[in-house]
């Protein structure tokens, strides 16, 4: 009896785990005509579904974030209209590699 009550919160716990939504680290950039109410929506939208905003550009429009792919999926949806771009942050070195 013991026995089968720690498989039921062993999988429990692992069905918890399974169903938490992975974070991605991407940029996200936007035409410079792109409305800034379109970012606000965009951010609001990442911190609001638990991610992070870990940088704002100054010379291009748009942000770097963490943020789980069902939230990433939304953002991306809505930023079709306006061109987003949505790739992966990652290194670039121009030695073809470190």
């Amino acid at each position: 009896m013991r026995l089968s009550g720690f498989v039921v919160a062993a999988l429990t716990l692992v069905s918890g785990v399974i169903a938490v939504d992975i974070q991605k680290s991407v940029i996200i950039t936007y035409p410079t005509d792109t409305p800034d109410s379109v970012l606000d929506q965009a951010k609001k939208a990442i911190v609001d579904g638990g991610g992070v905003i870990t940088h704002e550009y100054q010379l291009i429009k748009g942000f770097a974030a963490k943020v789980g792919e069902k939230v990433l999926d939304t953002v991306t949806a809505w930023g079709q209209e306006y061109n987003a771009l949505i790739e992966e942050d990652q290194v670039v070195t121009s030695q073809g590699g470190l």
